[in-house]
């Protein structure tokens, strides 16, 4: 099997190298006052009056195949001053687009959607651009989206007030959850690493419906969401942002970047929140928010080279975390592992480092090397009541990866080796749990595009992995185009991963419910790894309306299971663990519409259906605390800008949630009983921003502004050690209507 495996990366690393054409090559930079090398990504390249066109990579680089019938070469960029060049033959060219601005003349120019689509790709990709990050308050990763109907947002549990996200009907451990393509939160960071990444950090962010690419490896089941981080080149010198909630929240978030030469800059972001007032607006004698403190601090530098084809990156990060939750009269000095009153604490420290290295054949811009490496610790001390859980999870992941073409440009490859580590150490209550999941996979990925009606991309995966053992992993995607502004296209794809049972599912501690095991003798708890296979299709159509740009799309997503650790709350004195005994599906069907119903005025609206059913042992049930219907209404505004950079933006987003299954609690005492169904509901959340200049901005915002909230959230408030305590059953807000306010400085 070894001999099978090196023979055949071998191989395909070596088929990028045999094929060639007559292509037109080059970099396309940006012209600016400073003379700073910015590479302008997907630049529009192509030859004049043919359907021949290619737009440049993220690194600005493009190829084109030459045609003797063509010898106008066109670039050009949204903001920029369009080119045509003469070409007679293949050649490399470096080419310097002027800003628009810089013409004499009037320019008309188009905003940047704050959510983009796009026709052409094979993969149903949503990209959510700062712009649409500032339409809330996107303290972290996990609030930031809100204003977007492909991810749901639900809530955890009644103590840490945790958002939990969900894509195509599942939570979080089946999507991919990765940054800048490098898998981050995943094993001990799954329930809390959402919050790690602070908004401002973030410059943009791709969600992938359906499986994943195999690039980034065999995990993604649901999808995949990919963060870019801000860059040190382009950021601002500095930036301040601070803000604050009238539930006791203060932040602080600091950018400093300086430049070190024309090719090496460094930024430093820190990150710090705080709340320490105690609120209790239910007066259940529970706090509603937790007490918090975290500390974040990344340092990263930005290197590139495009003249000799070099670009790389470097991340360090720290992170301190400290959670206090539980009744409102605990102290951790005198009442910790006592029944004075119940509390919890979960500390969390976590080290972060990784690097990217690219390199661009300078004669072959069509082929590439990249590497990315790794390396995480994190390690979380946490007890709840008299619960305790404690993880220490080190990560170690490395990904080489080479990009060539097959023939000429429309034909293109991708393939390399991932070489990944976990390593964990858990104790839970008083019995540890130790292993270590080692594993080695080669992958290719063929795509075709023919810059027209079709693209598809075509990738297998090889693994051997030391608890699942050797198995492929195949994922398809095809884009159809049959007239314009319209876009068909279809996904195939499995997906593998072993179930971290207890850190995805921490919410069990903070309830009396008893942990029951029911496992097959499986490597991984016991249990068999999960396997399930992911399809679906897509459509959209874009068109224009009242002389105004709109879309509406429709897509739909199943996803079956082979095999999951199913996860079952059905019996409220107890959670039971097993494997599958039966069916387990998710399907998810959604109708999205966006239109500029009148000048800067955007309207975005969508309703989705959930399909999300498990056998468990009370037989096939809807997925608790997930509603089937759900709708989506946002509204964006703003104002003519001003010379001087003024400018008003208003904002308002509606979520309408529908019935929702409870789990089975009838045999808890009639006053705890919640019924098995609770009734629909809806949040509206608002934001208003006055932009004083390009420098400075202040905005004022609110969350579910009719202050709804559930009734009970904490069962057994008056008994936390008792056999019906549980904070687990939580389908709406906690807090009620919160006010927050703000303000951004760059210079």
């Amino acid at each position: 099997m070894k001999q099978f495996f090196w023979l055949f990366t071998i191989a395909l690393l070596y088929g990028g190298c045999v094929f060639g054409q007559q292509v037109v090559k080059g970099l396309v930079l940006e012209a600016n006052p400073q003379h700073q090398d910015i590479a302008l990504s997907g630049a529009n390249i192509y030859w004049l009056n043919s359907p021949i066109g290619t737009i440049t990579d993220e690194k600005g680089m493009f190829s084109i195949p030459y045609d003797k019938a063509y010898n106008k070469l066109v670039i050009s960029f949204i903001g920029f001053q369009s080119d045509t060049l003469t070409i007679s033959e293949p050649r490399t060219i470096r080419h310097l687009l002027k800003p628009s601005n810089q013409l004499d003349e009037v320019v008309v120019e188009k905003k940047r959607d704050a959510v983009q689509k796009t026709y052409f790709s094979a993969q149903n990709v949503v990209t959510v651009n700062s712009a649409e990050l500032l339409k809330a308050a996107c303290c972290n990763l996990s609030e930031s989206f809100e204003t977007n109907p492909a991810i749901d947002v639900n809530f955890n549990d009644a103590l840490t007030g945790t958002k939990q996200i969900q894509m195509l009907g599942l939570t979080s451990p089946y999507l991919l959850i990765t940054q800048e393509n490098i898998p981050m939160v995943r094993g001990a960071s799954q329930t809390y690493g959402l919050t790690f990444t602070p908004g401002t950090w973030v410059e943009s962010i791709q969600i992938t419906k359906g499986s994943g690419s195999v690039v980034n490896g065999y995990e993604s089941i649901s999808g995949q969401i990919n963060t870019e981080l801000i860059k040190p080149f382009t950021d601002n010198p500095i930036f301040l942002n601070g803000y604050a909630n009238r539930n006791g929240r203060l932040e602080l978030n600091a950018h400093i970047n300086q430049k070190v030469s024309e090719k090496l800059s460094t930024g430093l972001y820190v990150h710090g929140n705080n709340r320490s007032e105690k609120v209790d607006n239910n007066d259940d004698g529970f706090l509603d928010a937790p007490l918090s403190t975290q500390i974040n601090v990344q340092n990263r530098w930005q290197y590139q080279n495009p003249e000799k084809g070099w670009v790389s990156f470097l991340n360090v990060r720290f992170l301190n975390d400290e959670k206090q939750v539980g009744e409102t009269n605990f102290n951790p000095d005198t009442d910790k592992f006592t029944t004075n009153a119940w509390g919890s604490e979960i500390d969390t420290k976590r080290f972060d480092s990784s690097v990217k290295l690219g390199y661009v054949f300078p004669e072959l811009p069509f082929q590439s090397f990249g590497f990315q490496a790794s390396y995480s610790k994190h390690q979380q001390d946490s007890y709840f009541g008299l619960n305790v859980y404690d993880i220490d999870h080190t990560s170690i992941y490395s990904n080489l990866i080479f990009n060539s073409i097959l023939g000429n440009t429309k034909s293109k490859f991708k393939t390399g080796i991932t070489v990944a580590y976990d390593g964990y150490i858990e104790l839970v209550n008083t019995q540890n749990f130790e292993r270590i999941d080692k594993s080695i996979g080669t992958f290719f990925e063929y795509s075709y595009d023919d810059l027209e009606r079709i693209s598809l991309t075509a990738g297998l995966r090889f693994d051997s992995h030391n608890r699942i053992g050797n198995f492929l992993t195949p994922r398809f995607h095809i884009r159809y185009t049959p007239w314009e502004k319209g876009s068909f296209r279809g996904s195939f794809g499995i997906g593998r991963r072993a179930a971290n049972i207890f850190t995805e599912n921490q919410r069990l501690f903070a309830s009396s419910r008893v942990i029951q095991f029911d496992g097959n003798g499986g490597d991984i708890y016991g249990f068999d790894a999960e396997k399930a296979v992911n399809f679906g299709f897509s459509f959209l159509q874009g068109f224009t309306l009242f002389e105004r740009p709109g879309n509406v799309s429709v897509d739909y997503y199943r996803t079956n299971f082979d095999n999951q650790v199913v996860v079952d709350w059905e019996n409220p004195r107890a959670v039971r663990f097993s494997n599958l005994d039966g069916k387990s599906y998710a399907g998810s069907f959604q109708v999205e519409l966006n239109h500029e119903l009148l000048p800067r005025l955007d309207l975005r609206a969508a309703y989705k259906n959930y399909d999300v059913k498990t056998d468990y042992q009370t037989g096939l049930l809807q997925q608790p605390l997930q509603a089937r219907n759900r709708y989506f209404l946002n509204l964006g505004y703003e104002t003519v800008q001003k010379e001087s950079g003024a400018q008003w933006r208003f904002d308002y987003t509606l979520h309408t949630l529908g019935k929702q299954r409870l789990p089975n609690v009838d045999t808890d005492p009639v006053a705890l009983q919640l019924g098995t169904t609770v009734d629909g509901y809806s949040l509206m959340n608002t934001q208003i921003t006055k932009v004083f200049s390009s420098k400075f901005e202040v905005y004022l915002g609110g969350e579910n502004l009719t202050n709804f909230r559930q009734d009970n959230p904490v069962l057994e408030a008056n008994d936390p050690f008792g056999p019906n305590f549980d904070t687990t059953i939580v389908y709406a807000p906690i807090l009620g209507t919160m006010v927050y306010a703000g303000f951004r400085f760059k210079s």
